[in-house]
């Protein structure tokens, strides 16, 4: 049976989902009240000790999921030093941190997201096979930011090549802005899992935000209009057809766009979740 999990890239900053003042170590809680999936992004930044991740377990229904995202020094995003040794220590850090999520059943998968400098070459190929030894059984998520992985000369190869290697496709809605972006391919690469990552639609502010400071603020501002959404409820029947779970996350929110982008996607698809946590105004 098909499940789709729609969600957001992060919880902290979704400020329509919060009962005013609602405290920061507390909103995981009420966001798992509104949808039954998130990306951790603040792996990103730094691998989070195991107490974190088993707060987040604790806090959040059976049914809810997660997906990681692959600590910067793990896709070549290293901005200043990196605190391990060499990358075998880094690889096996992360994996002792999300061993909580694995023995929970709530880890979806990990996000490997590569920069938009991480293009289409012989050692580029071979650091993807190594990180996917690196990860075993662990689900894992590829997406990419340069756009020689799908140009003609590549596109059959990158796809067969995600098949071959166990990696799930992390598929783009994003502005189409030269070699820094990829095209949407409807391309499934794992019958159990697929990823879909909603980035806006911004082409203007996707070049810009290369040369200023609040790059993110700039990028990722945009918020949907219903005729964009309902072109995905096309897409999604066409990649159900081919894989079993589809796991939606918008990461629209620079204007504070992502969770109403979401929530209005949830009623066009007319999905309902059944097995969501409570929601803390409903306590009272």
């Amino acid at each position: 049976m098909l499940m789709i999990y729609i969600g957001l890239t992060g919880w902290g900053d979704h400020d329509s989902l919060y009962p005013p003042g609602l405290a920061a170590k507390d909103k995981l809680q009420e966001y798992a009240a509104h949808f039954p999936t998130v990306e951790v992004d603040s792996y990103f930044y730094a691998i989070q000790p195991r107490q974190n991740v088993e707060k987040w377990v604790r806090e959040t229904p059976a049914s809810f999921r997660f997906v990681v995202k692959a600590y910067q020094g793990m896709t070549g995003h290293e901005r200043g030093d990196i605190p391990y040794a060499n990358k075998e220590e880094m690889f096996a850090s992360f994996l002792s941190s999300i061993e909580p999520f694995l023995e929970a059943g709530k880890l979806a998968m990990v996000l490997f997201q590569f920069p938009p400098w991480f293009d289409c070459r012989r050692e580029h190929v071979a650091y993807l096979r190594w990180c996917r030894a690196q990860m075993g059984n662990v689900p894992v998520a590829l997406e990419f930011r340069h756009q020689s992985w799908f140009s003609p000369r590549f596109y059959e190869k990158t796809l067969r090549f995600m098949v071959e290697e166990r990696w799930i496709h992390s598929i783009c809605d994003e502005p189409q802005a030269g070699e820094g972006s990829i095209p949407t391919v409807l391309y499934p690469t794992d019958r159990e899992k697929t990823l879909i990552r909603f980035h806006g639609r911004n082409v203007h502010g996707w070049n810009k935000a290369t040369s200023v400071e609040n790059w993110r603020a700039v990028r990722y501002l945009y918020r949907y209009r219903e005729e964009e959404l309902r072109e995905w409820i096309v897409n999604i029947r066409k990649l159900a057809t081919k894989t079993n779970d589809i796991y939606v996350l918008f990461n629209n929110n620079s204007g504070g766009d992502a969770a109403d982008n979401a929530k209005q996607f949830i009623r066009l698809l007319g999905v309902e979740y059944t097995d969501l946590a409570p929601r803390q105004l409903d306590l009272f």
